[in-house]
């Protein structure tokens, strides 16, 4: 008898976290206050510092050269672990949900067997596991790219897909790659590496917003999921 042969991959799609797949009601920005607070006794800093579709390392470097310390290794390390234990105490604390239609898609896309999934996120892995895991999500990501591996979103999508060729044997070209976020940011690093772009208008970007960087598609939700699979997955 004869083995069925699998599908090889044909399409890989890397999902942001925050603001695309869900909200955790600011579990993670309350973190980063109450560490901060902890460790240099002020916040106001944070104020200056655009969050989403940031790195967790570019925001920590960020913040300490606006405190007037070194980014290094060990000090971002030390930060990091104390913003990782807070944000652990704070998601069962605060009201967060899933986005529109994340587990119909999400369910769709597993299912199907030439398609890999994947994160490329602006968290650490640890955090991307605590948010998704507290939500229900974790186990639809077979790999990720994340802040461990640069505090530039810019250089995660390499990565994202060198872990996608490492787990399949398959080299996916750049329009067989799909970055689907809610930032300009998310945009900016799928443009990098030629992969189509999908933005979402469920964070703090509106359509218009995320329309003025020129994604490949944009929709205010990923609610509709026959026109989200007829677009990104026509004739399948």
């Amino acid at each position: 008898m004869t083995t069925p042969s699998v599908p090889a991959r044909t399409h890989l799609f890397l999902f942001d976290i925050d603001g695309t797949l869900i909200t955790s009601g600011g579990a993670g920005e309350r973190a980063l206050h109450i560490a901060v607070e902890e460790l240099y006794g002020s916040t106001s800093e944070l104020a200056s510092i655009e969050i989403a579709g940031r790195t967790d390392r570019f925001i920590t470097e960020s913040l300490f050269r606006l405190l007037g310390l070194e980014p290094t290794p060990d000090r971002v390390t030390g930060f990091l672990d104390r913003y990782l234990h807070h944000l652990a105490l704070q998601l069962p604390q605060r009201e967060g949900r899933l986005m529109p239609g994340i587990v119909p898609l999400l369910n769709e896309l597993r299912n199907n067997q030439t398609i890999s999934l994947g994160l490329l996120t602006g968290n650490l892995e640890r955090g991307a596991q605590l948010k998704l895991q507290h939500y229900g999500l974790w186990h639809y990501f077979e790999f990720g790219a994340y802040a461990d591996d640069s505090a530039n979103r810019n250089e995660l999508g390499p990565v994202a897909c060198l872990r996608a060729r490492e787990r399949h044997g398959v080299e996916f070209l750049p329009e067989q790659v799909y970055i689907i976020g809610d930032t300009e940011h998310d945009i900016a690093c799928g443009r990098i590496i030629g992969a189509r772009t999908v933005a979402v208008a469920t964070g703090n970007a509106t359509c218009e917003d995320l329309a003025r960087h020129q994604p490949d598609y944009l929709y205010p939700d990923l609610g509709n999921l026959a026109q989200v699979l007829a677009d990104l997955l026509p004739g399948r």
